[in-house]
């Protein structure tokens, strides 16, 4: 997951059909490192290109479909959002705007993270269906 903002310091989203809204991320391909999938992520659900600066934070989901998530601040390069197959809308919001629009607890939990970033790295571990955390540190 990339959090990304721009000159004036808003904040990059997109709306998926699962999820609502939330920063733009996505899945590493076969032979795909993390932070060339992330900016090819980026570009494909925004029309934004990015590049990729701190890892702000590391979010283990222990459900059913055991995931670990990387979320890092991004430099805005350039490109207009606009919308995609897997993002029907996509915009540039500020970070209060943000914090209201995105409502599923842990991508939430990703996006205060970054926007209070002071140096410690989030460590987060839970599990979704239903939202329970199990515990957080900071490294």
């Amino acid at each position: 997951m990339g959090i990304v903002r721009d000159e004036q310091g808003r904040v990059l989203l997109v709306r998926t059909r699962r999820r609502e809204w939330e920063p733009p991320g996505g899945q590493v391909e076969e032979g795909e490192d993390l932070l060339t999938a992330l900016k090819r992520e980026v570009e494909e659900e925004s029309g934004c290109t990015v590049e990729v600066d701190r890892l702000v934070g590391v979010y283990a989901n222990t459900g059913d479909l055991p995931q670990v998530i990387f979320a890092f601040l991004c430099t805005y390069l350039g490109g207009a959002p606009r919308p995609s197959d897997e993002t029907p809308e996509v915009g540039w919001y500020s970070p209060d705007e943000a914090v209201r629009m995105v409502t599923h607890p842990a991508q939430l939990g990703r996006l205060r993270d970054a926007l209070e970033f002071r140096g410690d790295i989030t460590y987060r571990w839970y599990r979704t269906g239903p939202w329970t955390l199990y515990g957080e540190r900071a490294f």
